[in-house]
């Protein structure tokens, strides 16, 4: 049995921080009222985790890129089948690659909704001044109804994996993401995961911040 570093320190810490988030912004999003200020910058703090991860897709450790997880629909079958090889699940298996992209997708269009949502009473997001009526009213209406049920249903799913992976198929994916190793019966190739690492992810972050704050206030520049 070999110990590989399959999630590197700043893919750890990005999968934390948006679940801790996600989980703040389910709650004020539901008590409302005076909590929605604080549901406002949770969202522009998901906005650049969500930006900081999609240019770490293609910079970050080597199982963290989109590279190694973006796969031909008969690995997902092999998958389901139990052929696939060792190498398709190290790190986001096929099944679990879909999740992950389906839920920054549900993310991404959470987030710039909400840019566009007006409740009329404590919330008005930075984009709502310049868009027309009708687009108001389906942002709103997406964030608030289908866009909430989404993300709260893949959510629902991904714990419900996690207690699969745990009890059914003997895989401790929680304790990987928080020490970043894997046992694998074989050696492979592992991420590196150095101060080189967080010194590029800082950069990704200092990127995706700017371009956070660029996306929020462009509409008033």
């Amino acid at each position: 049995m070999h110990r590989v570093r399959v999630w590197d320190g700043p893919t750890r810490l990005f999968h934390w921080s948006l679940t801790l988030t996600v989980v703040g912004l389910i709650v004020t999003g539901n008590v409302g009222g005076l909590w929605m200020e604080r549901h406002l910058w949770l969202g522009y703090f998901v906005l650049s985790l969500l930006l900081f991860r999609l240019l770490w897709g293609f910079v970050g450790g080597r199982w963290s890129r989109f590279a190694s997880f973006i796969y031909a629909p008969g690995s997902l079958w092999a998958y389901l089948s139990g052929r696939s090889p060792l190498e398709h699940r190290v790190g986001h298996n096929p099944l679990g690659a879909l999740s992950v992209f389906a839920l920054l997708l549900v993310l991404l269009l959470q987030v710039f909704s909400g840019l566009l949502t007006d409740d009329a009473i404590f919330y008005s997001g930075p984009w709502v001044a310049w868009a027309s009526p009708e687009w108001v009213d389906v942002a709103s209406n997406y964030h608030d109804e289908v866009g909430k049920l989404l993300l709260i249903g893949l959510v629902a799913l991904h714990l419900l994996a996690l207690v699969y992976h745990k009890l059914i198929k003997r895989e401790a994916l929680v304790a990987a993401m928080v020490t970043g190793d894997k046992v694998l019966p074989q050696a492979l190739p592992e991420s590196l995961d150095g101060s080189a690492q967080w010194a590029l992810a800082a950069g990704c972050y200092a990127v995706a911040a700017g371009l956070s704050y660029a996306l929020v206030n462009w509409p008033l520049v």
